[in-house]
C-alpha cells in the first residue's frame, strides 16, 4: 500500500509540474515586462501551494519507498500543504472561476490541475495514505503562518509595483481597504477550519491504524511516564517474612 502511494505521488506531481511549467510558458511568451513576471507568477498563491505540494509529493513518494511510516515533520509540513490546497480549490471555485490572469491567456488544462485535480488529490492522500501520525493541537496555529505572510507580502508590495494576485485583495476595489479585510478574514478563518479538520484526520484510524510513533518518540514518550512502584513485601505474608538468625 506505501508503495501504490509512493507512485501516486510521483504522478501528481510530475502533473503539478508539469502544469505550473505549461501556464509558465504560455504566459511568458505573451508579457511584455518578464522580470515582473516571473514575480508576480510566483507570488500567486495557487502557484506558491501547488509548487510546495509537488516538491512535498517528491519527498512523500521517496518516504513511501523507504519508510514503514512518515517523519513528524514531513506529517506536519504536509499537513500544511493539503489545508492550503483545499483553500485554493475552494476559493478559485466560489471566487474565481471566471477570472482570467490579467498577465496573459489562462491555460485550461493547467487551471484545471491546479485548481481543481491536485488539491483533490493531495486530500484524498492526506485521508487514504497510510503512515501518517497523529498532529497535535497547538500546532495548527503552525498552518496560519504561511498565509498571514503571503497577505502581509502582497499588501505591502501592491501598492508599490501597482498589481495585486487576486482582485479580492485590490483595495482600489469599491469596498477598499474594508473589502479587503473581510475577505482576508474570512478566508483566514476558514484556513483554520480547514486546517482543524485536517489534524483531527491525523488523529482518527480510519481506514489505516494510526502509524506508532517513531523510536527516539517513545522513548521520550516512556521516560514521560512515571514507573511503576515495587511490590512492597507484605510482613504478613510467610512468604515474604525476612528470617534473622
Amino acid at each position: 500500500m506505501r508503495a501504490l502511494f509512493g507512485v501516486l505521488r510521483l504522478v501528481a506531481a510530475t502533473a503539478v509540474i508539469v502544469a505550473i511549467a505549461g501556464q509558465f510558458v504560455v504566459s511568458w511568451s505573451m508579457v511584455p515586462d518578464r522580470a515582473a513576471f516571473v514575480v508576480n507568477f510566483f507570488s500567486f498563491f495557487t502557484i506558491l501551494s501547488n509548487a510546495l505540494t509537488a516538491l512535498l509529493m517528491l519527498v512523500g513518494a521517496w518516504i513511501a519507498f523507504t519508510r514503514r511510516d512518515d517523519p513528524g515533520w514531513f506529517n506536519l509540513v504536509r499537513a500544511c500543504a493539503v489545508t492550503y490546497m483545499a483553500t485554493t480549490f475552494v476559493v478559485y471555485n466560489l471566487l474565481l472561476r471566471e477570472i482570467s490572469l490579467d498577465q496573459a491567456t489562462t491555460v485550461p488544462w493547467s487551471n484545471e490541475i491546479l485548481h481543481v485535480w491536485a488539491p483533490l488529490y493531495v486530500v484524498l492522500d492526506w485521508v487514504l495514505a497510510p503512515g501518517r501520525h497523529p498532529i497535535p493541537w497547538p500546532r495548527l496555529w503552525a498552518i496560519v503562518l504561511f498565509p498571514l505572510a503571503w497577505v502581509a507580502y502582497t499588501l505591502i508590495r501592491g501598492p508599490i509595483v501597482g498589481w495585486y494576485p487576486y482582485p479580492f485583495l485590490d483595495p482600489a476595489q469599491e469596498a477598499g481597504y474594508g473589502g479587503v479585510a473581510v475577505y482576508v478574514i474570512a478566508i483566514a478563518s476558514f484556513i483554520l477550519l480547514v486546517g482543524a479538520g485536517i489534524l483531527a484526520l491525523s488523529r482518527t484510524p480510519w481506514p489505516h491504524e494510526i502509524a506508532p510513533l517513531p523510536e527516539r518518540g517513545r522513548d521520550r514518550a516512556e521516560r514521560a511516564e512515571p514507573a511503576e512502584p515495587l511490590d512492597r513485601a507484605d510482613p504478613s505474608d510467610p512468604a515474604d517474612r525476612v528470617t534473622t538468625r
